[in-house]
């Protein structure tokens, strides 16, 4: 297996395990997603590749003008991060970050920045064995306005 940027023949596979990462999300919300990142010029996809023309993972890197915690802007940003459960914990969900953070650093940013929904433990935990520093937690609340 290898980490490498994404190939268009990879679609299949992307929207594969973007449907296990957001399964909440339609098939046209993640469809669309996903083209408008391959669109992005300030952002790429990288995957792990099982040299069988399946791949066990992925990561959406990106560019965010400002992320909480950071000193600097803009940033790369882990917009979406995915391994499979049979390779995980053999430390491919760490290369894929280092390719993000490759790309980010090659893009001139200094600091790289992520988010993982507050019951997503495990996100944590691999988010800090990577490195990354917890920064703070939020809960985000919404009220429609009536007229």
């Amino acid at each position: 297996m290898l980490v490498r940027p994404y190939r268009d023949s990879d679609w299949p596979e992307w929207l594969r395990m973007s449907r296990a990462l957001f399964p909440e999300e339609s098939e046209a919300s993640l469809t669309s997603g996903m083209r408008d990142t391959r669109a992005r010029r300030d952002a790429e996809v990288f995957v792990v590749d099982r040299g069988d023309g399946r791949l066990a993972g992925f990561v959406e890197a990106g560019t965010r003008a400002y992320a909480d915690g950071c000193d600097t802007s803009p940033v790369g940003y882990v917009e979406a991060w995915f391994i499979d459960p049979d390779v995980r914990r053999q430390r491919w969900g760490r290369a894929l970050l280092a390719a993000a953070e490759d790309w980010a650093r090659a893009q001139g940013y200094t600091e790289m920045a992520s988010d993982a929904l507050i019951a997503n433990v495990v996100s944590h935990q691999a988010h800090k064995a990577a490195g990354y520093v917890e920064m703070e937690r939020l809960v985000v609340f919404r009220k429609p306005l009536t007229p």
